[in-house]
């Protein structure tokens, strides 16, 4: 039985992960990728490091798989989305690659914001570019670093970084153009958008676009040196890891709304005609001639985490230390102060918001008599409520009523039983592991034939998966709380930059 090798990279670890034909993973291995951060906004890595971090997970993944390199049918890459990672003509890195967290582009965006130039994008491109769009950064660089700017042969994006590596050839597949440089109605590149952008002189830095599940190289003899792959072993083209995540539980379908409560809080719907709305990305799909509608804010399960590693540090070192799970621990607290009465609810705006970046997290109706399961209840509710304003936004462009959910979160049933409640609709969790990574070897495999198309997943998904209905008066409940939660929001609104502006204010 033939093997699939899928890499996934995000924004603090690169992984590989080996499948065998059936779907099954065989070997997980990880390499934390350092980020630098040299000034303020700034949030970079080396892309020589990234890729040397890639080439170790890639081999000890094979040698932890039980299975011969010679058995990898083919491989394929995902990656975190937007960022930057520029070459020159010869294929060398220009500098570090920047992350989708920078933010050192926020003038640009301002002053594009000042001119209408994003709603002139929108009817354009499907999207109003944001703070860390290829496009924004661009032309930050061309402002900012024109030397730099001048040297660019070719605009990629992490995972096309990957590819090149893998095989030293240049591709960029639709799902990853689509970020900044396509027209929403052809899927085409569209000069008329880098011109409105300013971008006109990097017209020829596109990369070649290619289907997600094409072939765009084979692995080169450095490359397997590296690795431990077989030298000329295919290389799909790849896909972008939103998209990815979607296809690996199989909700890159139509009318099916694809949820990852990961770091961000990520919520898609595939459709068969392009519809733009400032609340969500209308992107090109896998399928030409369909689009993938994606509604995103930095606002999911990092709250959660954040909560963990900045207040549970001790519990959370003893779990490890006696071979068990912090999570574990804390779903007992958890699920019992979900079921109980309380005043306290959270705002999940840590790094982000659908408000706009100035939001700020909080806690509100907080008592002496809360306790830390109490607290951990208002953050896992925050991060839904967020999840919904996202999805309701989507369920009013598109008449999905099927919810899929993935994230680590969603594995504990309290919390997937909480989405079912606040979204008013029942909830189906995969227990797929390494979604992405699957959703790119799926790509891999269709590239070589194993199997008939990108989403012929040979898993009996009903194996898989698990569904939440709504309690009803779970929704009764969730529904009073989160119409209060959003009525609080659009309160702050008008203080958030005040609150902001405390950091930098001069002391009296």
């Amino acid at each position: 039985m033939a093997c699939l090798l899928g890499i996934d990279n995000g924004l603090t670890v690169t992984k590989a992960v080996v499948f065998d034909e059936s779907g099954q993973p065989l070997s997980v291995c990880r390499e934390r990728v350092p980020q630098s951060l040299p000034r303020p906004h700034h949030v970079e890595r080396d892309m020589q490091g990234l890729w040397e971090a890639t080439a170790r997970a890639v081999r000890d993944a094979i040698e932890q798989s039980g299975r011969g390199a010679g058995e990898i049918a083919a491989v394929a890459a995902t990656a975190h989305g937007d960022g930057l990672y520029l070459v020159d003509r010869d294929g060398e890195p220009l500098g570090p690659g920047i992350l989708s967290l920078d933010s050192r582009a926020g003038d640009t965006l301002s002053a594009w914001q000042r001119t209408g130039l994003p709603d002139q994008a929108l009817t354009l491109s499907g999207q109003q570019p944001h703070v860390s769009a290829p496009s924004t950064l661009l032309a930050w660089i061309r402002d900012h670093e024109p030397a730099r700017y001048a040297r660019i042969g070719h605009v990629l994006g992490c995972k096309d970084w990957l590819r090149l590596c893998l095989t030293g050839e240049v591709g960029m597949d639709r799902t990853e153009a689509s970020t900044a440089f396509t027209d929403v109605n052809t899927q085409d590149y569209s000069p008329a958008l880098l011109d409105l952008l300013g971008l006109s002189a990097l017209q020829p830095a596109l990369p070649p676009m290619l289907h997600s599940a094409a072939v765009a190289g084979r692995v080169t003899r450095r490359a397997a040196a590296a690795t431990g792959l077989v030298e000329g072993t295919p290389v799909a083209a790849g896909l972008h890891d939103v998209t990815a995540s979607a296809l690996g539980i199989g909700a890159h379908r139509v009318d099916v709304v694809g949820i990852v409560a990961g770091t961000y809080s990520i919520n898609e719907v595939l459709s068969t005609a392009p519809a733009t709305d400032p609340r969500w990305f209308c992107r090109s799909a896998i399928r030409p001639g369909q689009w993938n509608n994606m509604a995103i804010s930095p606002a999911s399960a990092t709250n959660y985490d954040w909560f963990i590693d900045t207040l549970c540090t001790a519990e959370r070192d003893a779990a490890a230390a006696a071979g068990t799970s912090i999570h574990e621990r804390l779903s007992p607290e958890i699920a019992e102060a979900l079921a109980r009465p309380s005043t306290l609810m959270y705002h999940p705006y840590l790094f982000g918001s659908p408000h706009g970046a100035v939001a700020s997290a909080g806690f509100l109706g907080l008592h002496g008599w809360h306790g830390r399961g109490d607290m951990l209840a208002a953050v896992l509710e925050g991060i839904a409520f967020n999840h919904r304003v996202h999805v309701d936004a989507l369920r009013e462009g598109f008449p999905a009523q099927d919810i899929r959910l993935t994230g680590g979160i969603s594995r504990n049933p309290v919390i997937a039983q909480l989405f079912a409640d606040v979204l008013g609709l029942p909830v189906t969790v995969s227990a797929t592991e390494e979604a992405a990574a699957w959703g790119a070897a799926l790509c891999g495999g269709a590239a070589v034939g194993l199997y008939s198309d990108f989403d012929a997943d040979p898993r009996r998904m009903a194996e898989l998966e698990s569904r939440y209905e709504p309690d009803p008066a779970g929704r009764a409940r969730r529904e009073r709380r989160y119409q209060l939660h959003q009525q609080v929001a659009r309160g702050l609104m008008p203080h958030w930059e005040a609150i902001a502006n405390l950091e930098t204010s001069a002391t009296p």
